[in-house]
């Protein structure tokens, strides 16, 4: 019994620590990931698909974290 408490406060500490330091990109074609640079929940999952991508530019959070230089690798024209 105290074995199964342990993974599972293991697991949720895990995953925890992961939306707190990292931003979870869904775009069109996969998911990608991303360093955050403040230690918060907000804007863990990001829905990137269709012409959402381009209201990411608009959170300073996402910018910082280097949204823009993840549009460039995956070949996400921006502007003209």
């Amino acid at each position: 019994m105290v074995k199964k408490i342990a993974v599972v406060v293991v697991i949720v500490a895990a995953l925890a620590f992961g939306a707190l330091n990292y931003h979870f990109i869904l775009l069109d074609s996969n998911i990608r990931i991303l360093k955050k640079v403040d230690y918060t929940f907000k804007d863990t999952f990001v829905d990137a698909r269709g012409s959402k991508k381009y209201k990411l530019l608009l959170h300073p959070a996402l910018v910082k974290a280097g949204v823009k230089d993840l549009y460039e690798r995956e070949g996400i024209t921006i502007g003209k």
